[in-house]
């Protein structure tokens, strides 16, 4: 299976001298293309840092991180854009909107800065992928009067306009209630399916039991990981019990 992501050795340090710390540690880890790969870990392990370097949204000291066959470190800052906003997808534990547009506006404000395409094309685009997530009735509502739940679908929506070759996801279910967060989670699954990559950041274990491969860091360093098959719809139970028990057993 051909390669989204492939990082190897990739030191991020903070602090300058005696203070400098490596919040991450000479990680390598690879994701293949239409992997759907879960992070856990303690707070300060380096969860979160380690998706902004493997999407170039935080450069590392040290070490290689290749996208889709090209070196991140070495494109200039306009062309990085270009590769994030065309082939990565981002959705957050608070999706960021812009309050004076609708939903509809706000999903479509990343392509409109493509002037290659049309806003008719754009919006129809959007309009599509608001009715397969179950949002087309609110695309003229303002980011205040729907559900945090709805507005994560939104989120979901702008991931998806460019087709990209992978989604990353921050905690994307940390601020919703269990039925919003198991809904997203069938959206992320279903998108997995369609063939898109996948790589969440998540502390909570029935999340990481929705994708196939787990990926435990402590210490800025990745100590372990846990195969799992791709998830049916079936089996939570144990699939919960499997991530929580090697976490227990791991320390993380």
């Amino acid at each position: 299976m051909n390669k989204v992501i492939d990082a190897e050795g990739i030191v991020k340090s903070f602090g300058e001298a005696a203070e400098q710390h490596n919040v991450l540690d000479g990680i390598s880890v690879e994701i293949s293309k239409g992997e759907f790969v879960a992070v856990m870990g303690p707070s300060g392990s380096g969860k979160s840092t380690l998706m902004f370097a493997l999407s170039g949204m935080d450069n590392v000291n040290f070490g290689k991180v290749m996208f889709d066959g090209k070196d991140l470190s070495v494109l200039k800052d306009n062309e990085l854009a270009d590769v994030r906003r065309t082939k990565m997808g981002f959705v957050f534990q608070q999706p960021t909107f812009l309050q004076n547009l609708n939903i509809l506006d706000n999903i479509i404000l990343p392509s409109m800065r493509d002037n290659k395409k049309n806003r008719a094309e754009i919006n129809g685009k959007a309009r599509e992928l608001m009715k397969e997530v179950g949002i087309s009735e609110l695309e003229s509502r303002g980011i205040k009067q729907v559900s945090g739940g709805q507005l994560q679908r939104a989120g979901i929506c702008r991931a998806l306009m460019s087709n990209p070759e992978i989604i990353f996801g921050d905690e994307p279910t940390g601020a919703l209630n269990s039925k919003a967060a198991e809904e997203i989670m069938n959206l992320f699954s279903k998108i997995n399916e369609e063939g898109t990559a996948i790589m969440i950041v998540t502390h909570d274990a029935k999340i990481a039991a929705r994708s196939e491969r787990i990926l435990f860091m402590l210490d800025g360093k990745i100590v372990n990981e846990l195969k799992l098959s791709k998830f049916d719809g079936t089996n939570m139970d144990s699939r919960v019990e499997t991530v929580t028990g090697k976490m227990l057993e791991w320390g993380v």
